[in-house]
């Protein structure tokens, strides 16, 4: 059983707002094995409506159109509706006596094209609307000798979400076949997409029944497997036996198997170890000790740290050595070292990580360009040191070093 999510509204179709509930639904459909194969946004323009509804309803069992249910003219949900499959729309009076009743409670008159909200589609269900004046609708139809089904739904998420919950789960419930959807997330650091694709290709296209996306995202490539069959378990066995293969192919690129971040795994291992970690940052500006502090419980392993971004401070707070910024630069693996080396002595910490580059966009070298980035561990075995010269603007050389710097610190705790 394939859906589709239609979201109606012209300001979605802006930089300044974007579309919530499908989210929210997609979630809820998959729960009950339903497919969501396509997803829209329509401005409030009757024609385009009437032709996105109509390729909808050629290609899916199941559409969820959101918004267009309010009073005003612009909405016209349910007019194009009615017009894609020849249907009349009539005046319900119970829904208008409610309308008046909701709206004397405010001590308001009630202006006559509230009752718009009222018209109800030929052979419609009213879903009722707890949070909200707009109903809902329901209705089991046949389009072009097919069974579709059709949910009209308002537009605020405080109104939508909850009459999803309500009023349509337990009806789809009824009418979905015994299918389930199998869902896993697995996540690698610090491989290019297409390394990842060129090693995972050849394994994953051989599971025709398992869909497989690969997103990339800075320093991190993200692998969702899903798959439907009959069963929960049918499902969770096929994507977890290729999930297996996958695991074994990445090796120690992978970090998590079960959607965890890598701030969460590079805790679980000081946890693990119970060891200690604190930081001395300079171009990511406490990029990194954010997105550990992020995590709950963080304060059993990090410690803390400090953003030493001038000279003086890299002296002063992390014991960086005046000689060794005289001679070799801020931004050089010595200092590196001595970031990472003196921040673990002055905190204590099992682990003292160091970070210095240059995120541009100036600041840059023929020697030493725009991000151009030293990395430091260091423990009671000694200090390791990684170069890297990371591209994109300021905040994505940033979040590329931030990615960096907590893959070294999981590298070396496992």
């Amino acid at each position: 059983m394939k859906s589709e999510i239609i979201a109606i509204g012209s300001e979605m179709l802006t930089p300044f707002r974007q579309d919530t509930n499908s989210l929210a639904v997609t979630e809820k459909l998959n729960g009950l094995g339903i497919t969501v194969a396509f997803k829209t946004i329509v401005g409030d323009r009757r024609k385009d409506l009437v032709n996105a509804i109509r390729t909808a309803l050629g290609r899916v069992d199941v559409l969820i159109i959101t918004g267009g249910l309010g009073p005003t003219e612009d909405d016209l949900t349910r007019e194009a509706v009615a017009e894609t499959l020849n249907l009349t729309l009539r005046r319900d009076a119970t829904l208008v006596a409610a309308l008046h009743v909701r709206v004397a409670s405010w001590r308001m008159p009630m202006p006559p094209n509230n009752q718009k909200q009222a018209d109800l589609l030929e052979g419609a269900t009213v879903l009722p609307n707890a949070h909200g004046s707009a109903p809902g609708q329901w209705l089991d139809t046949i389009y072009e000798g097919y069974r579709k089904l059709i949910v009209l739904l308002p537009g605020p998420p405080r109104e939508c979400i909850p009459m999803f919950d309500d009023e349509c789960l337990p009806r789809l419930r009824e009418v979905a076949p015994p299918r389930a959807i199998a869902v896993r997330t697995l996540k690698a650091a610090m491989i290019p997409e297409s390394q990842a694709d060129s090693l995972l290709a050849p394994i994953y296209t051989t599971y025709t029944d398992v869909e497989t996306t690969i997103l990339a995202h800075t320093g991190d490539i993200q692998l969702t497997l899903q798959c439907a069959k009959p069963t929960a378990e049918a499902a969770q066995a096929r994507v977890d036996e290729l999930a297996s293969k996958i695991e074994e192919t990445l090796g120690d690129y992978l970090y998590s198997s079960q959607d965890e971040s890598l701030e969460q795994i590079v805790l679980y291992y000081l946890g693990l170890k119970q060891a200690t970690l604190a930081v001395a940052e300079s171009c990511t500006g406490g990029m990194i000790s954010e997105r550990l502090t992020s995590v709950p419980g963080a304060s059993r392993s990090f410690l803390g740290g400090a953003i030493v971004y001038s000279n003086e401070l890299k002296n002063s707070l992390a014991g960086v050595p005046a000689e060794t910024l005289t001679l070799y630069g801020a931004v050089s693996p010595e200092v590196a070292k001595a970031l990472a080396e003196g921040i673990r002595r002055r905190t204590g910490a099992a682990l003292g990580l160091g970070v210095t580059g240059i995120a541009g966009p100036t600041g840059g070298t023929e020697s030493k360009p725009v991000g151009l980035v030293h990395f430091a561990i260091c423990d009671a075995q000694g200090t390791e040191a990684v170069e890297r010269t990371l591209h994109g603007d300021r905040q994505c050389i940033r979040e590329w070093a931030s990615q960096q710097a907590l893959d070294m610190v999981r590298r070396r705790l496992m």
